[in-house]
């Protein structure tokens, strides 16, 4: 998330945290695709990681991209840590150990979202390349250690930092070492919600396996196909995981809202100022857990709009679905994902199709094709199949889908090319994870040195 949110309206019951989702509702015609994607700078010389300081820094990158897009900065504490378009069409923020993040426009096609992450893998080369600095497009990072790797001064992640051993052993892996693509989808009632959060509650494993991409750590093959995944089974099954409640048939804006209410809160922030509030629930806050311990201790609704960008289930409810199993990729990946997701989610028939696909998994049967997938990837059993079968009926279910959305580019070409990647992993039968380890084994000779070459931007 680039920026934090302010917005002082005192919250005065739990009705209008439910009706703060609900305002997410949008007619069809609103519908648009907002892709996220993260990628980890390093020095070409001797592949090592970028500090935030310093003329060759990630500062230095942010500053360079503000002068260039004239976009506006994002200040903590008198360091610039992101920037914004000015009418909020688009974001680039920093995850903690310099990720560096687009958070891309609100935009009506896939076609669209690819020109959009050229255009910025190119202003971003553009500005880091004289420094000696490229981006590597992978889920984990390969090479460093976490005490290699930087810490980007910004508050809220001080405060992440000395919370996440609490909660589980791989959070600091998750906050410094992995990255990932998103898309952000919309929804057009709670009902239509309901559909979408449950299919692609059910099918983001598949997702994490077709895009399975980090089978390094600190130099060696760390017998995953997607460590990012494996990360995320134990980073904070407070906030994060897959929910079950989700799968009840009668799902609903306010079910997310009560599981919320009882996640520990990370901060709250008055007067510019980050205060730790790891100790309470939001539901404690709002009885009054805070009224002494910070100025103005009573909650906002900024203060829930924060607290529900701190919570990370497979799939998160705001006022949009993100979808958030993905390893970071190279660039077809980036235009790979919101194609997928799109195909499945965006079009009447294919929502059809995927439901019926998916309407008798349970949260048993799902849980275990998640926990799976980080070594076996598309090899993951599920019931008398493997996910890799499954791919290709969920593929021609979205390919079916982007087709019948009609969005054609200037050559008459619709958005179904966009999958030809998710097509290859499984006609081979191979991720790219896989296909990465298979070359550390044969032509790369047992280093991952190579792989600052072949999946840079």
């Amino acid at each position: 998330m680039a920026r934090d949110t302010t917005d002082f309206r005192p919250i005065e019951g739990v009705d209008e945290l439910v009706e703060h989702l609900a305002e997410g509702n949008k007619a069809r015609d609103k519908w648009r695709i907002g892709t996220e994607h993260e990628k980890f700078p390093f020095y070409v010389d001797g592949n090592a990681p970028v500090p935030y300081g310093g003329e060759r820094g990630i500062r230095a990158i942010l500053e360079g991209m503000q002068s260039k897009l004239g976009w506006d900065p994002i200040m903590d504490d008198g360091r610039i840590i992101g920037l914004v378009e000015p009418t909020g069409q688009g974001a680039i923020s920093l995850e903690p150990g310099g990720q560096f993040e687009l958070s891309g426009a609100p935009l009506e096609t896939i076609h669209q979202t690819c020109r959009e992450g050229n255009a910025h893998l190119a202003q971003v080369r553009e500005i880091a390349e004289p420094m000696g600095i490229r981006f590597l497009g992978l889920g984990g990072s390969p090479k460093w250690s976490l005490a290699e790797t930087p810490k980007m001064p910004k508050s809220r992640y001080e405060i992440m930092t000395r919370y996440m051993p609490k909660v589980g052993t791989k959070g600091l892996d998750m906050m410094y070492r992995t990255c990932t693509i998103q898309v952000n989808l919309d929804f057009e009632s709670e009902a239509d919600m309901r559909r979408k959060m449950q299919v692609s509650l059910k099918l983001q494993p598949l997702s994490t396996a077709l895009f399975a991409n980090s089978p390094f750590t600190e130099s060696r093959p760390n017998g995953l196909q997607s460590w990012r995944g494996d990360i995320w089974r134990d980073t904070d099954n407070q906030r994060s995981g897959l929910l079950e409640f989700c799968f009840s048939p009668d799902f609903g804006f306010a079910d997310y809202v009560e599981w919320a209410l009882d996640v520990p809160m990370y901060f709250v922030i008055r007067d510019g100022r980050y205060h730790d509030m790891t100790h309470v629930t939001f539901r404690q806050f709002m009885a009054g857990a805070a009224r002494n311990e910070v100025p103005d201790g009573l909650p906002t609704m900024g203060d829930w709009a924060n607290h529900l960008s701190t919570l990370f289930p497979d799939v998160r409810l705001k006022r949009f679905l993100e979808m958030r199993g993905a390893d970071g990729g190279p660039w077809r990946r980036i235009c790979a994902l919101p194609a997928f997701w799109v195909g499945l989610l965006y079009d009447e028939a294919a929502l059809d199709a995927a439901e019926a696909l998916t309407a008798s998994w349970t949260y048993e049967e799902t849980l275990a094709m998640r926990n799976a997938v980080p070594e076996l990837g598309i090899s993951a059993p599920f019931r008398n199949t493997t996910l890799r079968e499954i791919a290709r009926d969920v593929l021609a279910i979205s390919r079916t889908g982007l087709k019948n959305r009609g969005k054609k580019n200037r050559d008459g070409y619709d958005e179904t090319s966009f999958l030809n990647t998710l097509d290859e992993v499984v006609a081979r039968g191979t991720t790219s994870a896989e296909e990465m380890l298979s070359a550390y084994h044969t032509r790369w000779g047992g280093s991952i040195e190579p792989v600052f070459m072949e999946y840079a931007y």
